[in-house]
């Protein structure tokens, strides 16, 4: 059956995710995980200037394509017949995206933009769906949707046609005006995103990056065991590792974010910040990788360049979680602190030698350490 397609109310009791909306954020692990493939490839060969920005580039897709559907659904999910089909368009589109992920990296765009034309036209048609079921200023944001994702559209065949030593300058332009889109189109009226339901499908999506960091870690461990049999070599970094992981999980959890969300002017500050905490996060597996490879003489890096491989992205995502995520929910100047202070020291662990990433695990461990006492003694201060 299908239904009208109408705003669902931000005030929704007991709004979830959706099995379909899980279904949908598993494709992205397969699309994820080949361009972590390939960062860990270019950084292993000792070429960061190439392997930093495609993956910045491609990563960027990934994340957009995502954030268009979930924005999208939490808004005007009808789960009807018709909605689940067009989504399930949308998810073919990612894997052909995925698909495309290596020739991309040598800079063949061409799969990775049909697979966005698939997903796009599916997007495109879904808020046309939804300019039909709405009148006066939620219809023209719908159609404001709907043209501005078609033109940004259009505008990727730029990439395609480009030189390749301006790509990432006319990709970086298309990326601005991809995230216009949704500040013109609301500009009359914001759609009806549900604030605990946003949290959550982005909560959801840190595990997905963060399990598929644990998943690149272990299958880098176990092949490099296999074939070099240098456990003692290895574990200081499958233990180092996995604390950075669990830390990560830790600190991005330990705050609720929904009742920040009361308006577009928080939630797209807050929306797209994630790029750079889900970027980072599945970074920290890439890099992982890495240094494994390098502590058994398969990469053609140093150990202060594998070690970085994993401290820099592991800084990163603290340091944003702080700034986009938790720094809204802290108080005093201590809590405010932690986390700036603890990216730092996390940084200078690049310094540890064969110990790096072990040492950034144990700080990573020590910062949830002091955030758990910092806010048990701020309740009992306020109880008091």
């Amino acid at each position: 059956m299908m239904a009208r397609m109408t705003a669902r109310g931000r005030s929704e009791a007991h709004r979830a995710a959706t099995p379909l909306e899980l279904f949908f954020d598993l494709c992205f692990v397969v699309a994820v995980a080949q361009a972590g493939k390939q960062l860990v490839h270019a950084l292993a060969e000792g070429h960061p200037g190439h392997g930093v920005p495609g993956y910045l580039m491609l990563f960027f897709a990934i994340w957009w394509a995502w954030v268009n559907f979930s924005w999208f659904s939490s808004a005007y999910d009808t789960d009807d017949s018709l909605y689940r089909v067009v989504t399930l368009v949308q998810m073919a589109g990612v894997l052909i995206l995925a698909a495309g992920v290596p020739r991309a990296y040598d800079g063949d765009f061409a799969v990775v933009w049909f697979g966005y034309l698939v997903m796009r036209l599916a997007l495109v048609a879904q808020w046309l769906r939804a300019a039909h079921g709405s009148t006066g200023p939620e219809r023209t944001t719908a159609l404001r949707y709907a043209a501005g994702v078609t033109l940004c559209q259009a505008g990727w065949l730029a990439v395609l046609l480009s030189p390749e030593n301006v790509r990432p300058w006319v990709f970086l332009a298309l990326a601005v005006a991809e995230t216009a889109v949704p500040t013109v189109a609301e500009r009359d009226h914001q759609t009806a995103w549900h604030p605990h339901h946003i949290a959550e499908r982005y909560g959801l999506f840190v595990i997905i990056m963060l399990g598929e960091t644990v998943s690149a870690a272990t299958i880098a461990v176990q092949s490099a065991v296999d074939e070099q049999e240098e456990l003692g070599n290895l574990l200081p970094i499958a233990a180092g590792g996995l604390l950075l992981i669990f830390a990560a999980y830790w600190i991005y959890f330990a705050v609720p974010i929904h009742l920040h969300l009361s308006s577009n002017r928080q939630a797209f500050l807050w929306g797209y910040g994630h790029y750079l905490i889900f970027g980072s996060a599945a970074a920290i597996g890439a890099g992982i990788e890495v240094a494994v490879e390098e502590s058994v003489g398969k990469a053609h890096i140093s150990q202060f360049a594998a070690s970085a491989c994993v401290t820099v992205p592991g800084a990163l995502f603290m340091f944003t979680v702080w700034l986009i995520h938790s720094r809204h929910q802290k108080r005093g100047l201590a809590q405010q602190l932690v986390l700036p202070v603890s990216s730092v020291l996390v940084l200078a662990c690049t310094f540890a030698g064969p110990t790096a990433v072990l040492s950034a695990g144990l700080v990573a461990s020590l910062t949830v350490a002091a955030g758990v006492t910092l806010t048990a003694r701020q309740g009992q201060a306020l109880g008091n």
